[in-house]
């Protein structure tokens, strides 16, 4: 860039980009940092003091966005060049022709795909599923439009301190129920980390600060046991000459919560808080020998468990993690999990498929486009119904695999328990059609066969042999399921494809929009599994095309109904939303005056808690708290139906239900005690005390009626004082 132009940027973007420029490390490369400029021009022309709706300046945070795709992810120039371009492109202040001419066809294809993606949330109509099965659709053209997607929710949940609190929920709840989840089948386990502490911080504050509270405490504790523990591995190492680091951190707060809410059990009975990995500085070609003689120092020293042995580098898992596992007895006879692992496979590790492009010309590449591959089968067969398509796609992708061979020699993986039939429609589908059994390791066997690691299959077939309905019954892989569905069911398709465009037609005629939730309400009220068989009701006139419209007329009639007098409250909004006089306790968003509202029984709100109101139709407004089971859902799903909500102090004292759970010993005394901590209390209504004793031990459930958080707290804090009371929560 000329110097005039660097002044007209400013420093404050020019510092950001410069570090941006030594992170791509892209002066090798001829003509890509020209490119890079004309795109950061772009930007900064069209964008300059532009603000995101957090009042972050714009360009600020498409740089943070881009350092974070650079550094943590791995995506290189290209990505970062469709990152500048697309805030401008979404805006039409730039042409898909320009952007194709002067940066080529891949940067056109990535910018379009993210313009695409960043609006799926804005379409509050569609469910999580339709925008996750979305997502994977831009996936199936270009991955890294995912990947600098996350990018930026990992930019933007870093901000969250600087936002209002109804947006630290909504955006909170989104990644729980989409990015964190979608970071972890990409591989990318450190930002899915980070994303649940962060969501876990702002929907459930309590638990958060708790956790990190005792982490911090426990600190000294943990480095002097891993000091010990790793003391005599290093020397080992380091008497066989190998280059390596070794680095022990506590797991993430949402998972140690999650562990302590799987098992039911409190934070002190947690004993695997962290583990420990050693990364080794290995060539290419010895680093797996490597790896398995720094298993032989470490397994010396500590005795192993067998049975927690995961060797993830002979056969590295589907999305191209390699390391290899063990667990051991470590000082004071705890048990540690060891990862061992080349710098390489650490770097795939943490940053996933997109770690593959670093690594270029490799085997790892190819295990790439293997996965890619697969994905584009799943989305090649049209599924009219979301729920199905991610259920196949988890099938694919989560199952435990198992891998066998060829006659040829090559290696194949498969989720457990798939057939010789899965085998057989994996090589082809005509092949899967036309399967009548196999010879595994030289025997014959039927096409119910299930595979076992390391078979040797050779698939036998006849010209006659036509898909049978029962096959559905014992094939697990996604793509033999759906081949066979499509050949049993051409004549149905057809049918099907028929109905949809009398639909399609008669919805256009009666000026109804046509939506997937149109769909879904109909398949509901006709009690249909999915919308196939919808479409081949209408078309074979088992449906009447006039009760459809009588349906789907009175559903947008409620509908209309609903947000006509959301938009009446507005006009006659008032300073607070007021009940019978004297008894205002809580303040709904003004916008909703006067409307009813409870208090949810899933998560029983009292005063003090963070909470949001949810609109529900004819039930007017139900108060849930922000970690409340069902929040993430209700937000992720219907965000327009979210308003604000808090509680006030105004008005006569109100009581609110609430269940307290304790854990003790010694039965009969302990009783006792908790009677009299409550009836010490004058303003505690007890409606149910409810104890299961076993073997000495209890536990119990108290039910009663509080003023305030605070009053609760207290009652927790003074139950929990009981000699012999091992915990007292609230109840979740």
């Amino acid at each position: 860039m000329s110097d005039d132009i660097l002044q007209n940027i400013g420093k404050k973007y020019l510092d950001r980009y410069q570090g941006l420029l030594d992170e791509l490390n892209i002066q090798t490369i001829k003509g890509t940092k020209d490119l890079l400029d004309k795109a950061f021009l772009i930007l900064v022309e069209r964008r300059k003091d532009k603000k995101i709706f957090y009042k972050k300046d714009l360009i600020l945070s498409v740089l943070d966005a881009s350092q974070i795709a650079v550094r943590e992810i791995g995506l290189g120039y290209t990505s970062i060049i469709s990152l500048f371009l697309y805030h401008a492109y979404s805006k039409e202040e730039i042409d898909v022709g320009v952007i194709k001419k002067t940066f080529g066809n891949p940067v056109a294809i990535i910018t379009d795909g993210l313009t695409k993606v960043s609006k799926i949330n804005k379409e509050t109509s569609s469910s999580q599923a339709e925008n996750f099965r979305k997502l994977l659709l831009n996936l199936a053209k270009d991955v890294r439009v995912i990947l600098i997607r996350l990018a930026e929710q990992t930019e933007l949940m870093r901000e969250m301190e600087h936002m209002k609190e109804e947006e630290q929920i909504r955006i909170a709840s989104e990644a729980s129920y989409l990015y964190a989840p979608l970071a972890h089948r990409l591989g990318l386990y450190l930002i899915k980390s980070e994303m649940e502490d962060i969501s876990l911080k702002y929907t459930n504050r309590s638990t958060y600060d708790m956790i990190a509270r005792k982490l911090a405490l426990t600190m000294k504790t943990r480095k002097d046991f891993i000091s010990e523990f790793i003391h005599p591995i290093k020397l080992a190492l380091e008497k066989q000459g190998f280059e390596f680091d070794i680095k022990g951190r506590p797991k993430s707060i949402y998972s140690i919560w999650n562990k302590m809410r799987k098992k039911e059990v409190e934070y002190e009975d947690i004993y695997d808080l962290f583990a420990l990995r050693i990364i080794l500085r290995s060539e290419l070609k010895n680093e797996k020998a490597d790896c398995w003689q720094v298993y032989s120092a470490v397994t010396d020293i500590y005795q192993p468990n067998p049975l927690r042995l995961r060797d993830w580098i002979s056969v590295p898992k589907t999305n191209g993690y390699e390391s290899l596992h063990t667990t051991v007895i470590g000082p004071e006879g705890r048990w540690v999990e060891v990862q061992i692992r080349s710098e390489r496979m650490n770097e795939i590790a943490e940053k996933g498929v997109a770690a593959h492009w670093k690594y270029k010309g490799l085997e790892d590449e190819q295990g790439l486009e293997e996965w890619l591959i697969k994905i584009r089968e799943i989305l090649e067969t049209p599924e009219p119904d979301a729920d199905n398509f991610i259920d196949d796609f988890k099938l694919s992708l989560y199952a435990k695999e198992i891998f066998v061979f060829t006659p040829k020699g090559e290696l194949r993986k498969f989720p457990d328990g798939s057939s010789v039939l899965d085998f057989a429609y994996d090589i082809h589908t005509d092949v899967g059609a036309m399967c009548t059994g196999a010879k595994v390791n030289g025997k014959t066997v039927p096409i119910r066969y299930k595979l076992q690691n390391g078979d040797k299959v050779e698939i036998l077939t006849a010209k006659n042999q036509m898909p049978k309905l029962d096959w559905l019954n014992f094939v697990v892989t996604s793509k033999a399921q759906k081949k066979i569905r499509q050949k049993l069911n051409e004549d149905k398709v057809k049918e099907a494809e028929n109905g949809k465009e009398i639909v399609k037609r008669r919805f256009k005629n009666w000026k109804i929009d046509y939506t997937d939730d149109v769909i879904r309400k109909l398949l509901k009220h006709y009690k249909l599994p999915n919308a196939q068989e919808f479409y081949c009701d209408i078309s074979l006139n088992k449906i009447d095309l006039a009760e459809v419209k009588e349906f789907v007329s009175a559903e947008n009639a409620e509908i209309e109904s609903e947000f006509s007098t959301l938009e009446e409250l507005e006009i006659n909004r008032k300073p607070s939303a007021t009940r019978e006089p004297g008894e205002d306790y809580l303040i709904i968003d003004e916008k909703v005056a006067s409307v009813d509202f409870k208090l949810a029984r899933c998560c029983s709100p009292i005063m003090g808690d963070n909470i949001f109101g949810f609109v529900k139709i004819h039930e007017g407004i139900k108060i849930h708290r922000t970690n409340c089971p069902n929040a993430a859902q209700l937000i992720g799903k219907y965000g327009y139906r979210v308003v604000k909500a808090k509680w006030t102090r105004r008005g006569p004292e109100s009581i609110f239900p609430v269940d307290i759970l304790v854990t003790g010993e010694d039965y009969a005394r302990i009783i006792k005690s908790i009677s009299e901590v409550i009836s010490k209390d004058l303003k505690v209504n007890v409606r149910l005390i409810a104890i299961d004793e076993q073997e000495g031990m209890f536990r119990g459930k108290i039910s009663l009626l509080v003023r305030n958080i605070e009053h609760l707290d207290s009652l927790i804090k003074q139950l929990g004082s009981i000699k012999g009371i091992y915990s007292a929560s609230r109840a979740e």
